[in-house]
């Protein structure tokens, strides 16, 4: 490349930290276009990102063996130095550590980049202060500009690892090396990130943010990091001072320790170097040099003939074998492409297909593939034959095997190891992709092995995670013991996380710490946790305070649940409808959070309880309530809403009709069995008074709710009948009856002669939801017995005769089936509530189908089954016999009425339209008492229309 006559060539020259390569860059973006060549392809992708945040993706390019992105609109282009295209004629041009033109392996080509590349306006060279001299006898009319490190670099002795100061990075030049103090450091200090050339830039950048972010406070690295990698280190030890460069172990020079050493301390900061393990302390003459930055002069450069003759092979191993007379260049050994070149050449099928130099050009140009993946010599050159034959042949490499090659590769599974080989592998064919004109569809198989090798170094730097860092001991304790505030996180499943690291999980106000951790440890973790927590359950707790009372809820055994989380639970008070509250809050999120969360609970308890048992509390309240009427209401409250009648049946006896109608106002239904509110009746305030009266009554654990909808469940004789009648249901035989529909089926029963014997009406079931066997069994629990008998089945005719129920409804004259009580329809200030008791039931009180009483035995169908019922002078249960012997005051006396048992007309009701007897006036004398007593009944107002629609 040409120089013009005014381009000035400089040489910024100094230590490590003098921010050379951000001057580079500056000059660089002065320029329209520009090309800086770095050393490696970690620093490319670093230099290459700065660019791009600073000028954006269209105008920059990046190069490297392995990666190619070149825009449309390029400016500027970021290389490995080997990469770096010099036809293009840019005004800048720029080589980093230039002292690496006495690399044995690499040096020739940044000797040929000192000596020939150019920029059209302007050249730098940058590096270390020991290449004055050659570049000076080598590059006319250069210019110096000598740069000072920013910080001092102290040395500071021999450290063991487990006292090694925080941000400290430990060298060592094997992998075996590095795995090993990887392993120890994090036994001893939580974990460190591990940096080494072989990494991809993307699992080096991984790892490396593991290490600038604080994830862990250790750094553990090759000699890699002395290339211009600027990292936050405070300390660099050496495990090693001896290495093997390819060929044999050797002592490191104090040239190239201090180029490492050198990453310590950075900007302003100070840093200090020094040894560790089984490294032997630095001579004083060594210390000396690297804290000055004095040290021998580079004197001899490496050097390649770039004038390659490719007439014939022999002419092509002659030119790369030449020699120099300049006193500064010597040349350099065989590097793998020349290896690779002699060992091809001496094959026949390979011999065969050089027949002209363009021939050999293109055997050089596959010679140049590195040898990533480090084996030897013969092997590199077996696949790099392969890929001559295809180009040789077809001019592209086949994708069938190109392929197949990078499938083998394509697998995440494995240890470190395992990863690192395929990462190297795919290497080899990333390269081979970015060849202009290798392959069909160049576009797809950069991607494709883009793709790969983003795979594998993922799963590499997770990997290398797993095995080399415990995350929680070293981000939560090192941030605990610096007395940083830690930032915890909680997802919608409750896991909480700090920094990042899942530590357990959070329930409400309690935190569960995960048990992986040791015991050691966990004491430690938690009080970290807990750190970290205390914010957040603040948080929590405001979070909590406003909510809505939509988001809270009660369960069946006294717990308050926010959402999904347990926060608190009831607590027994004098007081049944006033129960205290107990939070749930751990002890360390503080007595604030603990009285905020519970004084919240409290408010959504006692406005749940105001507005589940608002008629009742509405009845305490009201004060024109007085004498007996005011105690019949106190203990309505007490029990809330729900009371046997013989448990009151004296004070009931004794209420006049004014009482009992102040009584009704409030919704209070004097019903056969039980005194009782039916809004009280609905699944929420049932729900509630289970857990308020188990909660009171200190029961070990509370009766659940029955499922809302059913009009009978199954009665367990264990179980005390006190919580049948809490959850609103009545013991009767083998089931249980909900009360209100008990109360429906009594006003039908009283239409029935219980003393000559009744069977059951299509209504009786369709109330109790039951087969007429279960209906039976229910009416002996109630007091009946029941007789059961066969007959032939009525044949059907087409004017058939009523049913009793309507042959009841539609006989005037009998006063005890006046109210059509098999009107489903329930009262209109009940109907208008969706979850009313009677509401909810519409279809099981409709349904199931109403079994068919005519329907006969499989063997004998002109048979059918049926029962007569009549009224048991002995009751079977002694809880029913007292449910029903107050009834005759809340009724009258009737005739014909014997003891407790329900009152009918004194008439024989067996189905048939009448009984050929006119009714006299015992008959009608009684008819106005149902009249007066039937506001008892909730479903009164909608007989009259269904009488009607019969």
């Amino acid at each position: 490349m040409n120089m013009r006559a005014n381009a000035r060539v400089v040489a910024v020259l100094g230590p490590t930290n003098t921010g050379k390569t951000h001057y580079a860059i500056e000059r660089m973006l002065a320029h329209r276009t520009g090309v800086i060549g770095l050393p490696l392809r970690l620093l490319a992708r670093e230099v290459y990102d700065r660019i791009r945040d600073l000028r954006g993706p269209d105008c920059v390019a990046l190069v490297t063996g392995e990666e190619r992105i070149v825009p449309d609109r390029t400016q500027y282009w970021v290389c490995t130095v080997e990469a770096m295209p010099l036809e293009i004629g840019a005004d800048f041009v720029a080589i980093d550590e230039i002292q690496l033109c006495a690399d044995p392996d690499r040096g020739h080509v940044f000797t040929e980049r000192l000596l020939h590349a150019r920029g059209l306006h302007e050249t730098l060279f940058m590096g270390s202060d020991t290449m004055r001299s050659a570049i000076a006898a080598l590059v006319p009319g250069v210019q110096f500009n000598r740069r000072e490190r920013m910080s001092k670099l102290t040395y500071s002795g021999s450290k063991k690892l487990s006292r090694m100061p925080a941000r400290s990075a430990i060298v060592g030049f094997s992998v075996e090396n590095v795995y090993a103090i990887a392993e120890l450091i994090r036994r001893q200090k939580g974990g460190c990130a591990v940096v080494m050339g072989a990494l991809s830039p993307r699992t080096r950048n991984a790892q490396v943010d593991l290490y600038q972010n604080g994830d862990v406070d250790y750094l553990v690295a090759t000699d890699a990091i002395g290339m211009g990698l600027n990292l936050d280190i405070k300390h660099v030890a050496f495990s090693a001072t001896r290495k093997f460069d390819g060929r044999r172990m050797r002592m490191l020079n104090p040239d190239e320790l201090a180029q490492i050493a050198g990453r310590a301390g950075r900007y302003q900061n100070d840093g200090s170097f020094g040894v560790t393990g089984e490294a032997r302390p630095l001579d004083d003459e060594v210390v000396e040099a690297i804290e000055n930055h004095q040290f021998l002069p580079v004197r001899k450069l490496q050097w390649r003939n770039a004038k390659l003759e490719f007439g014939s092979p022999k002419r092509l191993l002659e030119s790369l074998e030449h020699h120099t007379s300049d006193d500064w260049l010597t040349r350099a050994r065989d590097a793998d492409d020349v290896v690779a070149l002699k060992n091809l050449l001496v094959l026949p099928e390979v011999q065969d297909r050089l027949r002209d130099p363009r021939d050999l050009r293109l055997l050089w140009d596959v010679c140049r593939i590195p040898d990533f993946r480090g084996i030897s010599p013969t092997e590199h050159a077996g696949l790099l034959g392969r890929v001559f034959e295809f180009l040789h042949g077809d001019g592209r490499i086949d994708p069938d095997w190109l392929a197949r090659n990078i499938k083998r590769i394509d697998r995440t599974e494995g240890d470190i190891d395992a990863l690192s080989k395929r990462l190297a592998y795919i290497r080899t064919w990333t390269y081979i992709a970015q060849r202009k004109a290798w392959v069909d569809d160049e576009k797809h198989w950069r991607e494709a092995t883009r793709a790969v090798e983003d795979r594998l170094s993922d799963a590499l730097h997770t990997r290398l995670t797993q095995r080399f860092v415990d995350r929680r001991t070293s981000v939560l304790l090192r941030r605990l013991k610096q007395k940083e505030s830690l930032v915890a996180d909680v997802n919608d499943k409750g896991e909480v996380t700090v920094e990042g690291e899942l530590i357990g999980r959070l329930e409400g106000f309690r935190f569960r710490q995960d048990k992986t951790a040791s015991p050691d440890e966990a004491k430690t973790l938690r009080q970290a946790s807990i750190a970290a927590l205390v914010p957040l359950f603040h948080l929590r707790a405001d979070t909590v305070y406003n909510a809505p009372d939509t988001e809270f809820e009660f369960t069946e055994q006294g717990g308050l649940m926010w959402g999904t989380s347990a926060i608190g639970k009831l607590v027994r008070s004098d007081d049944a409808m006033r129960p205290q509250v107990e939070a749930f809050v751990d002890d360390e999120a503080g007595p604030d959070v603990a009285d905020k969360v519970r004084r919240r609970l409290q408010h959504f308890i006692d406005r749940k309880i105001a507005s589940l048992f608002e008629p009742l509390l509405n009845m305490s309240r009201d004060e024109t309530l007085s004498g007996l009427a005011r105690g019949v209401a106190f203990q309505l409250v007490e029990a809330m809403g729900v009371i046997p009648r013989a448990q009151i049946a004296n004070d009931i006896k004794a209420l006049d009709q004014d009482a009992r109608g102040m009584l009704r106002k409030h919704g209070v239904r004097f019903g056969q069995f039980t005194i009782f509110l039916p809004l009280l009746l609905k699944p929420a305030p049932t729900r509630l008074r289970l857990v308020l009266r188990s909660l009171h009554e200190g029961l070990d654990e509370f009766p659940e709710s029955p499922p809302p909808g059913l009009v009978t469940i199954p009665h367990i004789s264990e179980v005390p009948d006190a919580h049948y009648t809490m959850a609103g249901y009545h013991p009767a035989g083998a089931r249980a009856i909900r009360i209100d529909m008990l109360e429906r089926l009594a006003d039908l029963l009283r239409a029935c002669d219980s003393r000559a014997g009744f069977e059951a009406t299509p209504d009786m079931l369709s109330i109790t939801g039951t087969t007429l066997e279960q209906f039976a069994d229910l009416m002996q629990g109630l007091g009946y017995a029941a007789e059961k008998g066969e007959r032939e089945k009525a044949k059907p005719v087409q004017d058939a005769a009523a049913s009793p129920a309507t042959d009841a409804a539609s006989d005037t004259t009998n006063p005890a089936a006046e109210p059509d009580t098999t009107a489903p329809e329930a009262p209109e200030t009940e109907s208008a509530e969706t979850d009313a008791p009677e509401a909810e039931m519409q279809n099981e009180a409709k349904g199931p189908e109403v079994p068919d009483t005519e329907a006969a035995p499989a063997e004998a169908d002109s048979l059918e089954v049926f029962f007569t019922f009549t009224w048991a002078p002995r009751p079977r249960r002694d809880a029913n016999r007292q449910a029903r012997k107050p009834e005759g005051e809340n009724r009258g006396p009737r005739k014909g009425a014997k003891g407790g048992k329900p009152k009918g007309d004194g008439r024989k009701n067996d189905g048939r339209k009448g009984d050929g007897r006119k009714p006299n006036a015992d008959h009608k004398k009684p008819a106005a008492k149902p009249q007066r007593i039937d506001p008892d009944n909730p479903f009164a107002a909608a007989l009259a229309g269904f009488k009607a629609k019969d």
